[in-house]
């Protein structure tokens, strides 16, 4: 479904341990909106929602919801810590079109609706 890199992974392990969130999981999510359509979002997550699904990786464990699983599915999660940013990204085969920030991204298919974090 969706994939993390050990960078990724040791900074949500660092990120997670701050926040005293040791048993938590990095929640990625997609939302309408953006320039291109859909924009990627992420958040600390202590539990799990019942219809959520859960992977885990590298010591972190990935929470996505269902709707935007379909929208996620062989995304890698990546972080980035040079000159012009740093932070998490997301490179994500099936998004055809994407803004230059790279955190607004549209289908080929296009329309579809996600669902907002919770």
């Amino acid at each position: 479904m969706l994939t993390i890199t050990e960078k990724a992974a040791a900074r949500a392990r660092e990120v997670l341990a701050e926040k005293g969130l040791l048993q938590g999981g990095l929640r990625v999510f997609v939302v309408g909106g953006g320039c291109a359509g859909y924009q990627y979002g992420m958040a600390l997550a202590q539990n799990a929602e019942q219809d959520d699904l859960v992977v885990e990786q590298q010591g972190v464990k990935l929470v996505v919801d269902p709707d935007s699983a379909l929208l996620l599915e062989g995304a890698e999660i990546d972080y980035v810590d040079d000159l012009m940013r740093s932070g998490f990204t997301i490179y994500n085969p099936n998004a055809a079109h994407s803004c230059a920030c790279g955190h607004s991204f549209q289908t080929a298919a296009g329309g579809g609706q996600a669902r907002s974090c919770h």
